[in-house]
């Protein structure tokens, strides 16, 4: 009887330690799949980092050119003013002397008209 309590209590122990076994081996593989399962995630977000590092620099240089195209739009519009106020200032100065001229021709066809008058009452006197 004793062997057999020996045996009964060998057995439980035996299927205990087979049982805590199992649940050891159920919990390495659920570890493992769980560190594989960060690491997955882990490669993905570097992935993705790396291709918004990328991303980010590639609109940086697209920020740089377009500032780049600004500064020439910018100075290509200042030149263009520039030349703008240079050919007001000259149409006025066209315009003045236009004016002058203009004045002139009134008063010379006024010299002329008295001229003229001047002549035909001289005839007429005559």
């Amino acid at each position: 009887m004793n062997k057999d309590r020996i045996i009964v209590a060998l057995a439980v122990v035996t299927l205990l330690l087979f049982i805590l076994n199992i649940g050891s081996c159920i919990n390495a593989y659920n570890q493992n799949a769980l560190r594989k399962k960060e690491m997955l995630q882990r490669m993905e977000l570097e992935e993705k980092s790396g291709k918004v590092v990328q991303e980010r620099a590639g609109l940086a240089q697209e920020l740089e050119a377009k500032n780049k195209e600004l500064a020439e739009e910018k100075a290509n519009f200042e030149a263009a003013k520039k030349r703008l106020i240079q050919e007001q200032l000259v149409s006025e100065s066209l315009k003045s002397e236009l004016e002058k001229v203009t004045k002139l021709k009134e008063a010379l066809e006024a010299a002329t008209k008295k001229k003229s008058s001047f002549t035909f009452n001289k005839k007429a006197q005559q």
